[in-house]
């Protein structure tokens, strides 16, 4: 899980302004951080499934996200890309 200092850094490091809490580039980049701290958890308990498929719920979360950003703004789309470094 996710430490709320993390998440408070995250969240102030993708915002678009201040106190933006819900923008498509907050979500994405808390994802991002939650989607790798369960990938480390999973590389040492190799059969927890219910990790696992939470992993699913939240990659797919987050491509429908960017898939939307992508569509609305792109160059916010690529700054938010190469922020997180994800491969697109």
């Amino acid at each position: 899980m996710i430490t709320k200092e993390a998440k408070t850094k995250v969240m102030t490091d993708a915002a678009t302004h201040k106190g933006d809490v819900g923008s498509p580039q907050v979500q994405a980049a808390v994802l991002t951080a939650r989607i790798k701290e369960i990938t480390a958890h999973l590389k040492v308990n190799k059969h927890d499934h219910m990790a696992r498929r939470g992993l699913i719920q939240m990659v797919g979360k987050r491509k429908k996200l960017l898939k939307y950003l992508e569509n609305k703004d792109f160059t916010a789309y690529q700054a938010i890309v190469a922020k997180l470094g994800l491969r697109k």
